[in-house]
């Protein structure tokens, strides 16, 4: 971590918890149709907030630190100043941590937007993960993509199976007694409604 750009605050100025936020950006095209998701966890790792959003025709990277800023505007805003960020973009870990340059013109306005808002907190933090490690936040980016491509989202896996429709009601038979002559049924009693099907049997 580069330690001019975020300082750690001294113990007794710190205050509040580490939070720990997933975050994952994707974009189908690169450019193309993206997205960002994340998971924002106390240390319990009880979810505080679950974040999602379509952002239009962009890059992979440019969707990666969408969701880092997205994360660091919630923090700001509900008040969590100490916060560790886990992210399975290594570009984007490594420029943060002042390990690769930004010289994507792209990018680096994100870059120094993201730089100014972790300089807000007391404490920022941010490692890499394999994108096993980020799979919710993953999820989230891709059905925000959906949303964006008109897509609707894939039912859950435990979501009830739809009902199956009743069997249909047996059919009720009725004999009536009468007799044949001139190829017309003539019925000793009772009528016939309508439309019916007659099974003639011979006695």
């Amino acid at each position: 971590m580069n330690e001019s750009l975020f300082p750690p605050s001294p113990p007794e100025k710190a205050s509040g918890e580490m939070l720990i936020a997933h975050c994952d950006g994707g974009s189908r095209g690169n450019p193309g149709p993206s997205g960002y998701g994340a998971v924002i966890e106390d240390r319990n790792g009880r979810v505080l907030a679950r974040l999602s959003e379509y952002l239009g025709k962009r890059t992979n990277n440019y969707a990666e630190y969408s969701a880092l800023l997205g994360v660091l505007d919630w923090c700001l805003k509900n008040g969590h100043p100490r916060l560790r960020v886990v992210a399975d973009s290594e570009l984007m870990v490594k420029q943060m941590k002042g390990q690769y340059k930004v010289n994507s013109p792209d990018l680096r306005p994100l870059w120094e937007e993201a730089r100014r808002r972790a300089n807000k907190l007391e404490r920022f933090e941010i490692q890499h993960t394999l994108r096993g490690g980020n799979k919710e936040a993953d999820q989230l980016a891709n059905e925000a993509m959906d949303r964006g491509m008109g897509r609707a989202p894939a039912p859950p896996a435990s979501a009830a199976a739809a009902p199956r429709p009743a069997p249909p009601k047996p059919v009720q038979r009725q004999v009536l007694e009468g007799f044949v002559k001139g190829g017309v049924v003539h019925l000793l009693e009772g009528e016939l409604p309508e439309g019916i099907f007659v099974k003639v049997i011979r006695e």
